[in-house]
């Protein structure tokens, strides 16, 4: 799979989680019963940058949790060996009833892994609102879901994949444009 273009740097990763979290803050009006819940797996690496720049600028920390929504997928599709659903485990600290709960994750696509993960949350308690931060959006929704903050739109034909990098996982730091063979 070649790559086609490299859209989003290292600092130009960095300006867009500092914008998303300003525009967090500000859209809350504080981060007074908030949490950020990112989605495995590079949504809870997400998550923890906005919650250190969110702590940087409010001087507080937000809570930060993570989710594996393996089970509430439509397609599972990664599996071990057994055939079974490869499952990593999720970590929420904090009761989320009628609390913000702010979903992070790498890349909205489709919609179904959002559509996944509200429906992972809604069996950890009843939020009182549910909001939805991503890096890229890169559009061919397929579920009415759309995000709160978003740190670049990339639109993108279904023939082309957008592949984040970060260095927590994989040890570069960039997003870029790949073309499906």
């Amino acid at each position: 799979m070649p790559e086609k273009a490299v859209v989003l740097d290292e600092q130009a990763i960095r300006r867009a989680l500092t914008r998303i979290a300003h525009e967090i803050i500000e859209h809350n009006k504080g981060i007074d019963n908030c949490v950020l819940v990112g989605i495995k797996t590079r949504g809870i690496y997400l998550a923890k940058r906005l919650a250190k720049r969110i702590e940087d600028i409010e001087g507080k920390e937000i809570p930060v949790g993570n989710l594996d929504i393996t089970f509430y997928r439509d397609d599972l599709t990664q599996k071990t060996e057994s055939g079974e659903p490869l499952v990593k485990g999720s970590d929420i600290p904090i009761d989320i009833n009628n609390r913000k709960v702010i979903l992070v994750d790498d890349v909205l696509y489709t919609g179904r892994t959002v559509r996944a993960a509200m429906d992972a949350i809604v069996d950890y308690g009843r939020p009182a609102q549910i909001q939805l931060a991503v890096l890229v959006d890169r559009g061919h929704r397929e579920l009415p879901i759309r995000a709160d903050y978003v740190g670049k739109n990339i639109p993108t034909s279904k023939s082309e994949k957008i592949v984040v990098q970060l260095l927590e996982v994989d040890e570069k730091e960039k997003v870029s444009i790949y073309e499906n063979e």
